[in-house]
């Protein structure tokens, strides 16, 4: 009986799944539920520590974030490219604009989601096939409180998560700060 719930489980396996992000949190959270979705996951928390992983683990699958402590993202897909050639990488950032857009696409990245993204758009954007067509356009306009909330988790990732020098930028005061990010801190739900 064992032997078979082995294969069971090799059966439902989608695939090798390397999440690289310095946000260790994030990363661990992202994990278990692409984890509870079918796949083999593996972490890494830096460019180096990425491409180590990837080296040893070769998968079909990365989330990549652009921004890592020691250097870029984008270092890491070129790597991967070399490592596994047809590997579906997405890239992800809370500083997306359209010049990293581009440079991701063109180092053969298959998606760019911007953060917060949950484990479902992660898995959609993995999956896509090219004949799938253009993504849907949204119908309204991001509402006023969702464009504050990407503004302000911009600035507070391009301030290293230092809660003090995010206020001081954003002329905020920091108990404010503090509970708007405590407000939308991602849920332990299984999607990231």
């Amino acid at each position: 009986m064992p032997e078979n719930m082995e294969t069971s489980a090799e059966i439902n396996l989608k695939g090798h799944l390397v999440i690289i992000d310095d946000d260790e949190v994030l990363c661990t959270r992202l994990a278990k539920a692409m984890e509870k979705r079918g796949y083999e996951v593996r972490t890494a928390f830096s460019v180096q520590e990425g491409i180590k992983v990837a080296q040893e683990f070769e998968p079909e699958f990365a989330v990549v974030d652009l921004r890592l402590a020691d250097g870029s993202g984008l270092e890491v897909v070129d790597k991967l490219r070399e490592i596994v050639e047809d590997c579906r990488i997405i890239m992800m950032t809370a500083y997306g604009n359209i010049a990293t857009a581009v440079a991701a696409v063109k180092a053969g990245t298959v998606d760019y989601l911007a953060k917060p993204a949950d484990a479902d758009m992660i898995e959609r954007a993995l999956l896509q096939t090219e004949g799938e067509g253009h993504p849907e356009i949204p119908v309204d306009p991001m509402s006023a409180d969702r464009v504050k909330w990407e503004h302000i988790l911009r600035v507070y990732e391009m301030c290293g998560r230092n809660v003090s020098e995010t206020a001081r930028r954003l002329k905020m005061h920091r108990r404010t700060l503090q509970r708007i990010l405590a407000k939308h801190a991602p849920k332990e739900q299984g999607s990231a």
